[in-house]
């Protein structure tokens, strides 16, 4: 990995608010936290085995923030159907090429295994498939919208 790609992964942890961020590949490890004294990334790395425990108070304070906002916006999808959530953070897109058409529409019928939309991170796009059958309640997202983990793209009734 060459210094681009650090400045790549440090740009979109900024575009996507992100403090943390850890990879791991055979003998390369790469870890990223920002918006911390050298004091309290020592303290982090001392206890890496659970790092959020370990957390300092900034990055704790913003966590469980996070954490109380996702129930409500969860709630309101939960009444009408199960969500379908993002299993990475990126960009959202509905189609498979821009001239292509969207893979869902709202009523249509998905099955497992199906490409429901496609996640694009670090210029990779990971096409994002159904982990259960069902059909579309709800679109959450917008096309080429960013996401986090754990957002809401579609509901399913």
């Amino acid at each position: 990995m060459d210094h681009n790609d650090i400045r790549k992964i440090v740009e979109l942890m900024d575009e996507h608010d992100l403090s943390y961020f850890h990879l791991e590949k055979d003998d390369f490890n790469l870890k990223l936290k920002k918006g911390l004294d050298a004091d309290s990334i020592q303290a982090a790395f001392a206890a890496m085995p659970a790092p959020v425990a370990a957390a300092p108070a900034p990055v704790a304070a913003a966590a469980p923030a996070a954490a109380a906002a996702a129930p409500t916006a969860d709630a309101a999808p939960a009444a009408e159907g199960e969500a379908i959530t993002s299993p990475m953070v990126g960009t959202f897109y509905r189609k498979p090429a821009p001239d292509s058409p969207n893979f869902l529409e709202v009523g249509d019928t998905i099955s497992e295994g199906q490409t429901i939309c496609i996640i694009e991170a670090m210029k990779v796009m990971n096409e994002i498939k159904a982990e259960k059958s069902g059909t579309i309640a709800s679109i959450a997202v917008d096309d080429a919208t960013p996401v986090q983990f754990g957002d809401t793209l579609f509901t399913l009734k």
